[in-house]
């Protein structure tokens, strides 16, 4: 595995990573921000996979990557895995998300049968790069919404040219009480002050078909479990080239863009977070997202 990150170090400041195993190798100087890598991959995403691995063995400083992951507060930590990206996210694209969507939903719940089904996929604006929350940071629920979730998904990173060159986890924080009073008001339930968390880190590779892997959530309070579900990737209803393909339409990513691709695990009708509620997203291969929960 070959992974590109963002951390801080209280001495330099921000600065990009390349994960070999479990060394972190700062590589800033070749790589100044994720930005400029995914310009750089456009048509040639192995070389300029290879291009970061040279900039690691040539790197003077390094650190361990369990310790930037659990570093204490002023020291070394790990930041969002974006700098100038948008974050987008597609929508009911598990069969248990449409179901959880239609029971939710006050009306039944027919537009999301359709959308499941129909040719063009549902894609929303999520956040852009400053929004967004990483390992170890804090997502919000709103104080105005009595049923917020969290949402674990696999998600797609995106060079210009719309060719996808890694993977990453992300939670895609939802007020499911405000989408289901009204579909039209899902970027309210979606768009909103710590909503958006990403991390820990882009595992590099060229993504042509969805993994197979696990995704996992969990979430504690005080201590106890109060909710864990999984989902396995190849559960998702569209196509990696689908989805892109329909997100380019239109619409030009001259930093590159990160995509969500819609969550198969939903807690049960009767949960809803509570501020200082843990949760942990993991997915097989890529990593795990560590949060804690704040009202906003």
């Amino acid at each position: 595995m070959i992974a590109l990150l963002r951390f801080a170090d209280p001495a330099l400041g921000e600065r990009i990573g390349v994960r070999l195993d479990d060394t972190v190798y700062d590589v800033t100087e070749s790589v100044p921000s994720v930005g400029a890598w995914l310009k750089s991959s456009v048509g040639r995403v192995e070389a300029a996979i290879e291009e970061v691995r040279a900039a690691a063995s040539s790197a003077t400083r390094s650190y361990g990557f369990t310790e930037l992951a659990n570093a204490p507060a002023g020291g070394w930590y790990l930041l969002p895995p974006v700098d100038a990206q948008d974050v987008w996210a597609a929508g009911v694209t598990y069969e248990r998300s449409r179901t959880a969507r239609q029971e939710e939903a006050q009306d039944g719940g027919d537009v999301y049968a359709r959308v499941y089904a129909a040719e063009r996929p549902e894609l929303f604006f999520k956040a852009r790069g400053g929004w967004v929350i990483g390992h170890r940071g804090e997502v919000g629920i709103r104080h105005d919404a009595t049923w917020n979730v969290p949402e674990p998904e696999l998600t797609l990173v995106i060079n210009p040219a719309l060719e996808v060159v890694g993977l990453t986890v992300g939670n895609d924080m939802s007020s499911r009480d405000i989408e289901g009073e009204n579909p039209l008001y899902l970027p309210q339930a979606k768009v909103y002050t710590a909503s958006c968390a990403l991390g820990p880190q882009i595992v590099l590779g060229r993504v042509e078909t969805w993994p197979e892997a696990l995704i996992r959530v969990q979430i504690t309070r005080g201590g106890q479990v109060m909710f864990a579900g999984e989902v396995q990737t190849n559960r998702i209803h569209r196509r990696v080239d689908e989805l892109v393909s329909y997100l380019g339409r239109c619409l030009a990513f001259p930093d590159g863009v990160l995509l969500m691709t819609g969550t198969g695990t939903v807690p049960p009708n009767d949960f809803t977070l509570h501020a200082g509620d843990e949760i942990d997203v993991t997915i097989d291969g890529i990593g795990t997202l560590k949060n804690t929960v704040r009202v906003v």
